[in-house]
């Protein structure tokens, strides 16, 4: 049988690895030492690894785990990514018949312009792209581009897993009670999410009807985000863009 679980990693990474009861698939691997206790521990080979961007903190443990395991690597396609055996472009697709596993590859650029995300089993796995009630910084790309990557991801079924590679759940919140307080669904995620760090345990996955219904980032649409947007950028009738950016822009100024 199939599990999927986050792997700790560095002070608030997560490696999310399917696995079975023979092998594993690795999803952004920064740091490869957590990954090999758990696959040594498991006795466990690792048939793939699946990086969803270069940043370091995601890339890092694919050379170690390339030798180690000789193991595919799925990756944009960027020569900063090392290792990578399988560069990967938005409208790919990837298959790993010895787990019965099937990912669609969409690009979702912003946080980086070589961003992508894997969709299937009825799990995202996003990377930087969207967090638990947040999304990522836009370190390459523009309020466009982001806020047409997550269009990309408002598209998919309710029900899909979101599969972030932070744990950044109960800070974000934080800052949406500053733009969304009124929010019910807000304060029930606030109490649900508070409830499980207290015990140590992942806020993740999250759904992406729960996203739909407290992450700011994804409710850019709402009328409730519009007036914010028309507030914080002091313009009438902000287009979509324009309101994510706004919603960025406060976040990033909230962080500093």
């Amino acid at each position: 049988m199939l599990t999927l679980i986050p792997l700790p990693a560095f002070e608030d990474n997560y490696i999310w690895v399917w696995h079975d009861d023979r092998a594993a698939v690795a999803v952004d691997p920064g740091d490869p030492v957590p990954l090999i206790a758990f696959l040594d521990a498991h006795q466990l080979d690792l048939t793939a690894v699946l990086i969803t961007h270069h940043h370091r903190d995601h890339t890092g443990g694919n050379m170690v785990l390339r030798q180690r395991y000789d193991c595919a690597v799925y990756a944009p396609d960027n020569p900063r990514i090392p290792a990578v055996t399988h560069p990967l472009y938005g409208g790919d697709s990837v298959d790993f018949l010895e787990l019965g596993l099937h990912f669609d590859v969409l690009a979702t650029p912003g946080h980086t312009l070589d961003h992508l995300s894997y969709i299937g089993h009825g799990c995202l796995f996003c990377g930087d792209t969207v967090f638990g009630c947040g999304c990522g910084k836009l370190f390459e790309g523009t309020p466009a581009m982001m806020a047409a990557s997550l269009d990309t991801i408002l598209a998919l079924p309710d029900a899909t897993r979101v599969c972030c590679a932070h744990e950044y759940t109960l800070s974000n919140i934080d800052f949406a009670k500053t733009i969304d307080g009124d929010n019910p669904a807000l304060r029930e995620r606030e109490r649900t999410d508070r409830a499980l760090r207290a015990r140590n345990r992942p806020t993740l996955p999250s759904t992406l009807a729960l996203e739909k219904a407290t992450n700011p980032f994804l409710r850019f649409h709402t009328p409730d985000m519009t007036a914010f947007a028309t507030r914080f950028l002091k313009c009438p009738h902000p287009g979509p863009a324009e309101v994510f950016g706004a919603i960025r822009a406060a976040k990033d100024a909230w962080d500093g």
